[in-house]
């Protein structure tokens, strides 16, 4: 497989923290150039904080850490600190990091490497809140032509939300952020809730994720542990959902996974359904195709990919 480039925009979260292990396992396949924090499940620094924690977890010292923007377009920021605990990364008991910040804001780290590296090679990564790639298109609208495309964990259609009744976390956090995003022309290939929520983390996986023996399968069982608390008790599924894994699983296995080209649009106006994603599955409208919207998900084979590559790991 070729190797892919890609810049990571994370607010770390333990699912986020597995997706940033598994690309971080994976450099045959995947180089992170960089990986930006924004502020989402916890504030900037505390996210900030937590990327540089996964990288150090890692032993992948060499990936650059840049903090982002502090809050939503236009919105107060709101968190959930009920799902992900104070830190975000309750579970485990990680270490203060030694690996400093890189100085240099996401947004321009975006836009200066996205100018720097060869057009259409890039890809953008995306876990949370979508503002430092919307800061990013707002203030450098060129960049839109030069990303070979957007695999984003948001939105969802039919399971709806998760935050409120009409809207999923990300989405929720900065519409308008996701509006700029999926209105820019760029090739976008959405991880909702509708693939993720089939991706479950059963008592049986997350003891195969322990029994690895090393000290990233441990703290990931550690961080799951914790943070499927809340969905179990929410849903009552076998399993919590794993969200944002799935997003770098489609880049090393796009074969797991299908779905389908459509339109998807974002309300930004009826604070009743702020933030939901108005996905034209059934191609009722003629509205533009922007989306390649997942739905369907080979799970086991998905967990079996994320249990090898964390192996690899310290």
């Amino acid at each position: 497989m070729t190797q892919r480039k890609i810049i990571i925009d994370t607010d770390p979260g333990q699912d986020d923290a597995v997706a940033l292990l598994l690309a971080l396992a994976s450099p045959d396949e995947i180089e992170v150039l960089g990986i930006t924090a924004v502020a989402g499940n916890v504030s900037l620094a505390q996210n900030a904080i937590n990327a540089l924690k996964v990288v150090e977890l890692s032993g992948r010292n060499d990936v650059p850490v840049m903090a982002g923007c502090p809050g939503p377009l236009r919105r107060r920021l709101e968190t959930a600190e009920h799902v992900h605990g104070l830190t975000g990364l309750d579970g485990p008991d990680l270490p203060d990091p030694q690996k400093r910040l890189d100085p240099r804001h996401g947004v321009d780290f975006i836009v200066d490497t996205l100018m720097a590296e060869p057009s259409g090679t890039i890809t953008l990564v995306t876990l949370g809140p979508l503002t430092n790639l919307a800061m990013a298109l707002i203030k450098a609208p060129m960049i839109a032509a030069r990303i070979k495309r957007i695999v984003m964990m948001g939105g969802a259609y039919f399971e709806v939300g998760n935050i409120t009744p009409a809207a999923e976390f990300n989405i929720y956090v900065d519409p308008e952020a996701a509006d700029v995003v999926l209105r820019a022309g760029i090739p976008v290939v959405m991880a909702s809730l509708d693939i993720t929520h089939k991706v479950l983390t059963t008592n049986a996986r997350l003891d195969a994720l322990r029994a690895i023996g090393n000290r990233a399968g441990a703290a990931v069982a550690d961080m799951l542990g914790f943070s499927e608390r809340f969905d179990l008790a929410k849903y009552g599924w076998r399993g919590a959902p794993l969200h944002d894994p799935c997003t770098i699983a489609y880049l090393l296995r796009p074969e797991l996974f299908d779905g389908r080209l459509i339109n998807v649009s974002i309300e930004v106006e009826s604070e009743l359904t702020r933030g939901m994603s108005v996905a034209d599955f059934w191609q009722i409208t003629d509205r533009p195709k922007n989306v390649f919207f997942l739905s369907k998900v080979d799970d086991s084979s998905f967990f079996a990919l994320l249990t090898e590559r964390l192996a690899r790991l310290p």
